[in-house]
């Protein structure tokens, strides 16, 4: 994400936020405001990229006596991070951050380049929650899985951190292959018992002896009755 920061004399507020779930999709908000310098100054305008569509809300802000806009964020893969950059073309400060996975382990790069920013009156604030503990970070932790940045205007800042969670493809796949797993056993059990019941076949059954004929013991009678 590469994010600028406006140009703007006045006391300056930037407060950018984001989650990352366990699918690696971000969410999250942008908020650039200033204190207006009269009743018609309206603040910095965000505009949402319309590469990013329906993914990315703006809306007015106003709060605690400064004035502009909030971004809403949501659903967004690693690689649209990138693009909320093109919120905003006014040439000042920055952000430029990068999310990327390694295996198991997702990194997040920062730079904040913030030597245009006025130094009096400006609070300019980055906050992430990764779905597991930080492993290693720069940033002030707010819990196991929550880091943040209070960035110095009139400076350039570094940001860094490391989590190590499983990787959703790799979870798919693994399901996919418990489940091809599973029909596989299924067949070598069945061909297992085929193959059993042909090794072992039953014997066949003895025919039963016929029975002698009903007309014997009548013909022995007569022929003793002539003797």
């Amino acid at each position: 994400m590469l994010l600028v920061v406006p140009l703007l004399s006045g006391c300056l507020r930037v407060q950018a936020s984001m989650g990352v779930s366990a699918d690696d999709r971000v969410s999250g908000q942008v908020v650039a405001a200033v204190v207006p310098a009269d009743p018609n100054d309206k603040g910095p305008q965000l505009q949402a990229p319309e590469s990013l569509g329906s993914k990315v809300r703006v809306q007015s802000y106003s709060q605690d006596g400064y004035v502009g806009t909030q971004a809403f964020f949501s659903d967004l893969t690693f690689g649209d991070v990138q693009q909320l950059g093109q919120m905003s073309a006014d040439n000042a400060g920055s952000f430029q951050i990068q999310l990327e996975r390694a295996g198991d382990v997702v990194s997040l790069d920062g730079k904040v380049d913030l030597k245009s920013v006025p130094t009096v009156g400006s609070d300019v604030q980055f906050t992430i929650a990764f779905p597991s503990r930080v492993g290693t970070t720069n940033g002030t932790r707010e819990g196991d899985s929550i880091v943040t940045w209070k960035l110095p205007p009139g400076d350039v800042s570094t940001l860094r951190a490391e989590v190590r969670y499983a990787d959703p493809n790799t979870r798919s796949l693994a399901g996919w292959a418990g489940v091809v797993g599973g029909v596989t056993l299924g067949v070598a059990a069945v061909v297992a018992a085929l193959a059993f019941v042909n090794r072992n076949p039953r014997p066949p059954r003895r025919p039963r002896p016929a029975p002698a004929p009903a007309s014997a013991p009548r013909n022995e009678e007569r022929q003793r009755e002539d003797a």
